[in-house]
């Protein structure tokens, strides 16, 4: 069994064929899917993803984006939003320096509000970050010493700093297509680095389709080559790195009920 840790399946890429695309997850071996948030006001369209599909759950959170358009949501608000069952996670919230989208002091702000979110609901948070690694490694420091709370870097593309850094916090890292990139060697040099039990494949689709499927949509079903590359990269098999990513997912994720026989 796999999950796609990261899926936006409310993305208008999927209003078509929806119901196929899930079957097709689950014909390849992804037992659990979780599409993200990114829009806290439209948690709604989630919501009835969600309690139509048994094996899809859902966060709730504003991603780096929209930060300015959900500026001043507050922790509290997030907290009785993650009150519905299925809703299992915080996020994306985060940084992102790469795109001029989200005035730096909003995204800060709300990536803060994620956190208190996190900490004080137990649920873990999913992180945003691109080219922002010296800026979110601070933060996460500064807000660890405030209290202890449950993280993934998710689609991770920094630096070895902030990764092992978030290691040494205590958080999980994420990876996607981009893994099987042949540019990407630095990348799987990190993977093969980090330790088993911190590590999560997901799609991000309808986004970064693998090497394989490259330039066509990508969908919750290809995390099977992430995991396959992931898998080459340190030198286990395709059983081993699912099985333990899997392990890794139902810990973090733990408001997600798992299947018998997978701890």
């Amino acid at each position: 069994m796999l999950v796609d840790s990261h899926c936006h399946l409310d993305f208008p890429d999927f209003a078509a064929d929806l119901d196929q695309l899930v079957a097709r997850a689950a014909s390849a071996g992804v037992g659990r899917m979780v599409t993200i948030s990114t829009r806290v006001r439209r948690l709604n369209e989630l919501i009835a993803i969600v309690e139509r599909f048994d094996n899809v759950y859902c966060s709730v959170g504003t991603h780096p984006h929209h930060a300015d358009e959900e500026d001043g949501i507050l922790p509290d608000e997030l907290i009785a939003l993650t009150r519905h069952p299925k809703v299992v996670a915080l996020g994306e919230a985060g940084l992102d320096r790469f795109y001029e989208h989200g005035s730096p002091a909003a995204q800060e702000r709300g990536f803060r509000a994620h956190i208190a979110a996190a900490r004080a609901t137990g649920l873990p948070l999913v992180i945003h970050t691109r080219e922002a690694d010296e800026e979110c490694g601070r933060i996460l420091e500064e807000e660890m010493g405030k209290g202890s709370f449950r993280a993934v870097l998710h689609c991770y593309t920094g630096g070895r700093e902030l990764a092992m850094k978030a290691i040494s916090l205590g958080l999980s890292i994420s990876f996607t297509g981009i893994l099987t990139f042949k540019k990407s060697d630095s990348l799987r040099a990190l993977a093969a680095e980090l330790p088993a039990d911190r590590i999560l494949v997901e799609t991000d689709s309808p986004y970064l389709a693998p090497g394989k499927f490259r330039g066509q949509r990508n969908e919750p079903a290809y995390v099977v080559e992430v995991a396959r590359v992931l898998a080459e990269t340190r030198g286990v098999s395709l059983e081993e790195i699912s099985r333990q990513t899997t392990e890794n997912f139902f810990r973090l994720f733990s408001k997600v009920p798992a299947p018998k026989g997978v701890a």
